[in-house]
């Protein structure tokens, strides 16, 4: 029975004791496989032919199934050869199918492989027996350095005694301590992905004939591969050790579904994740807009000024000019008149609206939330966005765009007339404690009404923020202390006005900030040109339409009632 040559023995499964899957392998339950030689693979993977390594023999014993097993001049085996000898691995597993078991008690088998394994199932499948080659072409046999499979202290004279005692106090946790310490909920799975595995296969029971006495025969189970002699390619089975490795990682992981997933290619497991609950919403029914920073929209449309009207006409007399002064009288001369320009400026509405739609069976359908509920504030959260950027910068489309917000009758600070506007210019190469000084000192050119609020970008206002003194310490430590230094009464940041740029004389500039009072800026609406809601039903296509519009005007009323920031562009060389 034992071949003439071989590189090493060992017990590729040990009778009576408990795999890591449960199982107990009998006596004999391998005695078909006596004298047979079966290939001797890598970690029982089967898809590349260079995992084979090498073959074994093997031979049926009264305490299990022995292996004499001889690598082969490949590459892979010759390097496995050398782990072997060099002690790195210590552990075999075998790979069989035609199992017939009772209560885990495997009675019958064919071993199909046996493989070199990180980490075995059965926990006697040790390699006990080296042959090393000499320079001097002898070989010498090293029964006395047995090599046990790890988790088991090892004693070369109580070997056996060992091997029986595997509740000992100091060994490492196997696979069943592992599972004992999952929750019911864990446990389930694991029981489920067993069972889905097992009914994808060509299972038969056969009942004996006596009574009570039942016998499973297991053409194939988890352990082993589709067919009865071939198993190359083929998917949905799990080996001992591949099932060992699978509740390692999810130890290691603390999740189940990961690691099944994560062997799921390796271990040709399809569709698994099919077997795990579905995944829970965190953030409720109702999902969550992903938008830009909004907090500044309702400071902006309850910041301005409102009309009932929607035609507005401001009037203003321009009394700075020499001629408005008051002047000294010389008696017997004649008496000059007051001379001042009287200015005017008519806004006319223009219709911002926003349209959706519904079909009826989706809102009959969606029974989680109410969709109609949550797509109308959608639309009014949107409109107001659009009207407080029409109102700071403009809505940014061209100019011939059939959707842009005409910017005569919705009249932007930013590209304002300068009766309105005054701009506030730097070069471009100016710092930001230049550009900084060069607000305080335009704060001169206000005459807005009360304190201004400063509205900027979040890059420049960190850009302010970060300014240090020449002793390296942070000029300002709170936006609170920046707005004192600037005379504002607060500093607001606008995602929109991000990448602006106006053009100036022939000269582009880049929006840094806006300084203005909304008080200053009259927003005004007629008697049923407010924002309304209206809701329509196509009986033609089954479907609910709903349209928020407003009809408005806007414009600031006051000269010289709001700074803008901007400094040149760099022109680069050409």
């Amino acid at each position: 029975m034992k071949p003439n040559n071989f590189d090493f023995g060992g017990y590729v499964t040990k009778v009576n004791l408990k795999c890591a899957d449960g199982r107990i392998i009998l006596k004999d339950a391998f005695k078909d496989n006596d004298g047979e030689t079966v290939p001797l693979v890598w970690q029982h993977i089967h898809g590349e032919s260079f995992n084979v390594l090498g073959h074994a023999v093997l031979e049926n014993r009264d305490d299990g199934v022995y292996a004499f097993c001889t690598f082969n001049d490949t590459p892979t085996g010759q390097n496995a050869k050398l782990l072997v000898e060099h002690g790195d691995i210590t552990a075999l597993s075998i790979y069989a199918n035609g199992l017939v078991e009772k209560a885990k008690a495997v009675a019958h088998g064919i071993i199909r492989e046996v493989s070199l394994v990180l980490a075995g199932a059965n926990p006697g499948a040790i390699i006990d027996f080296l042959t090393v080659s000499h320079s001097d072409g002898s070989t010498t046999d090293l029964e006395d350095e047995a090599i046990v499979y790890t988790g088991l202290s090892f004693d070369l004279e109580k070997k056996e005694d060992i091997l029986k005692h595997e509740d000992a106090s100091d060994k490492e946790e196997t696979v069943e301590d592992v599972f004992n310490t999952l929750s019911e909920k864990q446990k389930t799975v694991v029981y489920a992905l067993v069972s889905q595995v097992m009914a994808e296969t060509d299972n038969n029971v056969e009942h004996s004939d006596k009574e009570g006495d039942k016998d499973n025969t297991m053409k194939h189970n988890v352990f082993e591969k589709k067919g009865k002699e071939s198993y190359e390619g083929e998917k949905n089975s799990l080996t001992h050790d591949q099932f060992t490795a699978i509740v390692e990682d999810a130890k290691k992981m603390g999740s189940f579904k990961e690691s099944f997933l994560k062997h799921q290619q390796e271990y040709g497991i399809e569709n698994i994740d099919v077997l795990f609950p579905d995944a829970q919403s965190v953030t409720g029914n109702v999902p969550v807009f992903v938008t830009r920073e909004m907090a500044w929209v309702a400071g902006v449309i309850s910041g301005t000024r409102h009309s009932p009207f929607s035609r507005i006409k401001s009037s203003s007399a321009d009394i700075t000019v020499e001629t408005a002064r008051a002047l000294g009288y010389v008696k017997g001369e004649l008496k000059k008149e007051e001379v001042f320009a009287l200015l005017t400026r008519t806004t006319t509405p223009t219709t911002i609206y926003k349209k959706q739609k519904l079909d009826r069976d989706d809102i009959v359908d969606i029974t989680d939330m109410d969709v109609v509920v949550w797509l109308k504030s959608e639309m009014r959260m949107m409109l107001d966005e659009e009207i407080a950027r029409a109102v700071l910068v403009g809505d940014g489309r061209a100019i011939e765009s059939l959707d842009k917000i005409t910017e005569t009758n919705v009249r932007p600070i930013y590209t304002d007339d300068e009766f309105y506007t005054h701009r506030v210019q730097v070069e471009s190469d100016a710092t930001i404690a230049e550009i900084e000084e060069a607000i305080i000192r335009g704060r001169s050119n206000y005459k807005g009404s009360g304190s201004p609020v400063m509205y900027t970008t979040t890059t420049f206002l960190t850009d302010l923020l970060l300014q240090k003194d020449g002793m390296d310490r942070r000029m300002y430590s709170t936006e609170a202390e920046l707005a004192a230094a600037l005379r504002v009464s607060k500093i607001v940041e606008v995602p929109v006005m991000d990448g602006l740029e106006y053009e100036v004389d022939e000269t582009m500039y880049d929006l840094k900030a806006i300084i203005v009072n909304l008080k200053d800026y009259v927003l005004g609406a007629d008697k049923g040109g407010q924002v309304s809601m209206f809701d329509d039903f196509d009986i033609d296509y089954n479907q609910y339409k709903y349209l928020l519009e407003t009809r408005i005007s806007g414009a600031l009323v006051l000269p010289k009632s709001a700074l803008v920031v901007e400094q040149e562009q760099v022109v680069g060389p050409f």
